[in-house]
């Protein structure tokens, strides 16, 4: 794949080929590039990040509230996937960063570390909007819609392939429902 030239490599084998989609969506993302674009995805990438989470988390507990303590536990428990408290959540495959993977590719954003499968920021939003689900006061909806946010930012700045930000929404859903299972 070269990201100067927008060239798709078609591998070959039933993998590969969707490996290539999967690149190949990743740079149709850069057709929507817009300074303000860029603005609202990197926000939204701050909104998803360890950080704000952990902030959010504690300001719920803090409020020393039945309602807030039982919304602080249930953010925790969605985004546990961090900790590796979701089974199979470190078995997974070592995936290079798009920067890293295709030839002239520049992300619009830093990376984190050195691998992108899955997407981190997408799982515990996913984690907390299925945790969420049900609250009152529309944080359920308000979760999922920044969670949405969150995943579209990821592919935007180049963070992130499609196929990474789906599976860290998969590994969020689960992280979710047990949150919900644990916290009721």
């Amino acid at each position: 794949m070269d990201a100067a030239s927008g060239t798709v490599v078609v591998r070959v084998g039933r993998w590969k080929r969707i490996l290539s989609l999967d690149e190949a969506m990743l740079l149709g993302f850069r057709r929507f590039h817009s300074p303000w674009r860029t603005a609202l995805a990197r926000a939204l990438t701050t909104m998803g990040d360890g950080k704000t989470w952990a902030l959010v988390g504690v300001s719920l507990l803090a409020t020393a509230t039945a309602r807030g303590t039982h919304l602080g536990l249930r953010l925790g428990r969605g985004d546990a996937h961090r900790d590796g408290a979701l089974p199979g959540a470190q078995a997974q495959p070592h995936r290079p960063r798009p920067t890293s993977a295709i030839a002239g590719f520049e992300a619009l954003a830093a990376n984190p570390d050195r691998f992108s499968f899955p997407s981190g920021h997408t799982a515990a939003a996913a984690g907390v909007a299925v945790a969420f689900a049900g609250e009152p006061h529309g944080l359920g909806p308000g979760a999922l819609a920044l969670a949405v946010g969150i995943g579209l930012s990821r592919v935007y700045l180049g963070a992130h392939y499609p196929l990474d930000v789906a599976a860290g929404a998969v590994l969020g859903v689960f992280a979710g429902i047990a949150a919900r299972l644990l916290v009721s």
